[in-house]
């Protein structure tokens, strides 16, 4: 039986998937029985001609970032990340509802979420300090930073050494400056794997893992500034929130939505000041945007 190759999804192109073995990329297509892949999985390939393959096995994941997709289905956006950044900035808003909604979903996942405020040389609004004093107080590592004055960058890359990371957050927050900013040479590794994989223009909005010249990988994903809140649970929302997690099994009730409910210790801490007035109302207003059972 031919030989067995560990290989890491680096992208889908076109109908291909590309895949690296030992520094080299091989195009594979995937045998039907096997699940979706994405960027950052792990997978066993069979070489089958000069660099293309076959995955023959997906192998276990750690994590897993997923996204809506038709009906109530979900579909795998990236796998194996250690660390999620949401990235965000004064303009063109601070949309602290959608930072929220990623942090609930890493909370879930079990994914390491930490907090980049691109754009940091410009004036910053009392309130969105305030905002920030509160996700700091919670455990959330912040990092401020401007892509454009190239300030910050060298703690971040500490940050991202030796892991799996992806940047994620609203359009115009200067992900794609910072990712740049990262790997000086993206647009010249793009093309080779478009090259290698002679699918010409690498044109795909799917993730892209590169490798990061100061050590680990980052999974650049254009379609990814909104993953929903992709199979994700009344409870388990609720949980995402960090503060509310000594509360929960303090309610009377247990089946307590934490709206309105009687004996809610949620709303009770949310009163005495234990739990931030700001986070909570956001809380309501993403249980508002969640599918009825």
């Amino acid at each position: 039986m031919t030989d067995l190759h560990d290989g890491l999804v680096i992208s889908h192109l076109g109908k291909g998937i590309a895949v690296e073995v030992d520094g080299h990329i091989i195009l594979c297509q995937t045998r039907r029985k096997i699940a979706t892949v994405a960027a950052g999985d792990k997978v066993k390939i069979r070489i089958v001609a000069q660099d293309q393959g076959c995955i023959e096995e997906l192998l276990p994941r750690h994590s897993l970032l997923e996204r809506p997709s038709k009906g109530a289905k979900t579909r795998p956006v990236a796998a194996n990340i250690d660390q999620i950044f949401v990235v965000f900035a004064t303009e063109p808003f601070c949309d602290f509802l959608l930072i929220d909604q990623y942090l609930a979903i890493c909370e879930n996942r079990n994914i390491n979420a930490l907090l980049i405020y691109n754009k940091s040389d410009l004036a910053t609004a009392c309130n969105i300090e305030q905002e920030l004093e509160t996700y700091q107080s919670l455990g959330y590592t912040l990092f401020r930073v401007s892509a454009k004055k190239n300030s910050g960058i060298d703690e971040l890359k500490q940050a991202l050494s030796h892991k799996i990371s992806i940047f994620t957050g609203q359009s115009g927050v200067g992900k794609s400056s910072l990712t740049n900013a990262l790997i000086p040479d993206k647009e010249l590794k793009t093309n080779t794997v478009s090259a290698i994989t002679k699918h010409g223009r690498h044109t795909t909005t799917a993730a892209t893992l590169y490798h990061l010249p100061a050590g680990g990988d980052l999974i650049d994903s254009p379609g990814v500034a909104i993953f929903g809140l992709a199979g994700l649970s009344e409870n388990q929302l609720a949980h995402g929130y960090r503060e509310f997690q000594p509360y929960i099994d303090k309610c009377q009730f247990n089946d307590c939505r934490h709206l309105k409910d009687k004996g809610c210790a949620i709303q009770k801490a949310v009163k005495d000041g234990f739990i931030s007035q700001s986070r909570y109302q956001r809380f309501v207003k993403l249980r508002e945007k969640m599918p009825t059972d």
